[in-house]
């Protein structure tokens, strides 16, 4: 691998061949072109090419694989690792690609690479539709879904994987090929957890599900004090909760948002996000005992648009805050894990700063482990630390909070983790968050990637 410097002519001649722009440094565009949500990187390539469709991707592969430069390929640009750009090498700009085309009769939408969740479920709403699809509404599309796609309607509908038909993929050969369960389906159950390893994913064929428009979703706020308790029944709920039923639980500080009372701001606190996937009549007895327990200090659940709900955490995950996560996958929540995290989550040392628990099991349970290549069927939750800030001179303090606690929750842990909460410092747990699927994933690699060019990612390394 080369470090670029490239000729004018060399990168004039490459941008020939695409209608989106090519961008260096310097260029108008080209800061906010290889900035990500996480301000922690800070990475400078020597080309950004934003594409405006595969012919512009094949180009794109071409070039960086011709010339051996690192390749990098920005969807949302999400990834708290910071994958989606690269020093000196080209990054693959999806973003100018976000159409999202909706089929309502056949319930199925044809999402390009480059689209949010909120374009997504812009389009779907219009029909009284949507698919699993994270808690974030910036999140991009591509990189959740490659990575599994956890999200609030994964218990009633699977992960996002579980709902994906087919893709079209540019390979390292600059080819565009079309997977699905018919046709290169070992390349199609290696994209369905395996992340960017195999190709750059320029569209995506989701199947829809009747939700909304309006969904019955909220908060429930405890104080500190509370949690033990109330972590207790949530554990003791959410095992035997309908598929319908999602409830995420995060410790956190209360950031001054308007959504919140006055009071609570700056306040270590614990919050309930119970949300239905059904009838609202039916949401409101199975959620309420969640709305029961003990005695909180703010109880927000009631029926709003699906497109807000998935746009409640915004705020809370917004760009521009420097980001470390460590996770965890959990096989059940113990008195003793509660204990811990009641020990270290309080307080929580800076605004916008979350630990966050996500149940599973429900539909997610009930798929075969190696039907794709998202393992992790078996893990009840997953549990993520998740520090925020804006000032550099915390780096350590808040990076050293979240590795011990990740640590101290070890004993309550599988050897497991969801790949796209793996951080940057974490490569030698990729093997974990692939789980007995490794193997198999590598073939994959052998196959449709053996030069390894797509490599910034949680990596799978081919043995040819």
């Amino acid at each position: 691998m080369v470090t670029a410097n490239l000729e004018d002519t060399t990168v004039e001649s490459f941008s020939d061949q695409l209608h989106g722009d090519v961008l260096r440094p310097g260029d108008a565009g080209y800061d906010d072109a290889r900035t990500v949500w996480n301000a922690m990187i800070d990475k400078e390539p020597a080309v950004i090419a934003r594409c405006t469709g595969s012919a512009d991707v094949i180009a794109s592969v071409n070039f960086a694989r011709d010339l051996d430069l690192r390749l990098a390929v920005k969807g949302g640009g999400h990834n708290v690792a910071g994958d989606a750009v690269c020093d000196d090498g080209v990054v693959i700009d999806l973003s100018p690609m976000n159409a999202v085309r909706v089929d309502p009769e056949a319930q199925t939408a044809r999402v390009q690479a480059g689209a949010t969740m909120a374009d997504l479920d812009h389009e779907t709403q219009a029909f009284g539709l949507a698919t699993t699809g994270g808690i974030v509404s910036t999140t991009g599309v591509a990189g959740l879904t490659l990575g599994g796609g956890l999200g609030r309607l994964d218990r009633k509908f699977g992960l996002a994987i579980d709902n994906l038909l087919s893709v079209d993929v540019v390979t390292a050969e600059g080819e565009l090929v079309h997977a699905s369960e018919d046709e290169n389906s070992g390349l199609f159950w290696g994209l369905r957890g395996g992340g960017g390893n195999f190709g750059v994913v320029t569209s995506f064929e989701f199947q829809l599900h009747e939700v909304g428009p309006d969904v019955l979703t909220g908060r429930v706020i405890y104080p500190v004090e509370a949690v033990p308790e109330v972590l207790r029944f949530y554990r003791d709920f959410m095992t035997d909760a309908p598929d319908a039923v999602q409830c995420y639980a995060a410790f956190t500080q209360v950031p001054p948002l308007p959504e919140f009372p006055e009071p609570l701001h700056g306040q270590t606190v614990l919050v309930l996000i119970p949300f239905y996937a059904g009838d609202i009549k039916n949401g409101r007895a199975a959620l309420q005992p969640l709305r029961e327990v003990g005695d909180p200090i703010a109880d927000t659940v009631r029926p709003q648009p699906y497109t807000v709900s998935q746009r409640s955490s915004d705020d809370i995950y917004q760009e521009g805050h420097r980001n470390h996560w460590k996770s965890h996958n959990l096989e059940g929540l113990s008195d003793e894990a509660i204990e811990t995290m009641v020990e270290h989550a309080t307080p929580i040392p800076s605004p916008f700063t979350t630990v966050f628990l996500e149940w599973m099991e429900g539909v997610i349970s009930r798929i075969d482990p190696d039907a794709t290549a998202f393992p992790h069927r078996n893990a009840a939750l997953s549990f993520t630390v998740a520090p925020k800030w804006t000032d550099p001179e915390r780096d350590d303090e808040l990076i050293g909070w979240a590795q011990s606690f990740h640590e101290a929750m070890a004993p309550y842990a599988t050897d497991s983790v969801y790949a796209n909460y793996l951080d940057r410092d974490e490569r030698e747990r990729v093997r974990a968050a692939y789980g007995e699927n490794y193997d198999r994933l590598v073939e994959v690699k052998n196959e449709w990637d053996p030069e390894n060019v797509f490599r910034m990612n949680q990596n799978i390394e081919p043995t040819g």
